[in-house]
């Protein structure tokens, strides 16, 4: 049972944004602390990715994990209106996977940055070295769908 009205929900979801997310400004701080260069939110690459190294062919996707179902504690289905929470988070998933293939064919290597990575910086720190300088594989497997 949702806690909120329907009224503070509908204005919560309003608020959500789709650039210079919380977890995306930690990721852009680190890139930049690790010495990085890069681009924000190239429109005329497929899915806008959320930050861009020209250089490198690499784009890099930051995921809230809700949004995106990525699986963790903060990813999973909501309890209540399933009906309507399942479809859409899949198609969110769905689209996720064609922007990556797009991208791909056009010879960029892409990355996910999920946002619970960004909680230990440390450890994203030395992700995102291995990312841009081609150490990891950079795609993440979003793990099965439900």
């Amino acid at each position: 049972m949702d806690t909120r009205s329907l009224e503070q929900r509908r204005r919560i979801m309003q608020a959500v944004g789709t650039k210079n997310t919380g977890p995306e400004i930690v990721v852009r701080r680190r890139l930049h602390a690790l010495g990085y260069r890069f681009r924000l939110h190239r429109k005329d690459l497929p899915g806008k990715p959320d930050i861009v190294l020209p250089g490198r062919q690499l784009a890099i996707f930051v995921h809230g994990c809700f949004w995106h179902w990525h699986g963790c504690p903060k990813g999973q289905l909501p309890k209540s209106r399933q009906d309507y929470w399942l479809p859409k988070l899949a198609r969110n998933r769905e689209r996720d996977r064609t922007n990556e293939e797009r991208l791909e064919s056009l010879g960029w290597r892409v990355a996910t940055i999920w946002q619970c990575e960004t909680a230990d910086i440390d450890a994203l720190d030395a992700r995102l070295r291995r990312v841009v300088d081609r150490s990891e594989k950079p795609i993440d497997i979003q793990g099965p769908l439900r």
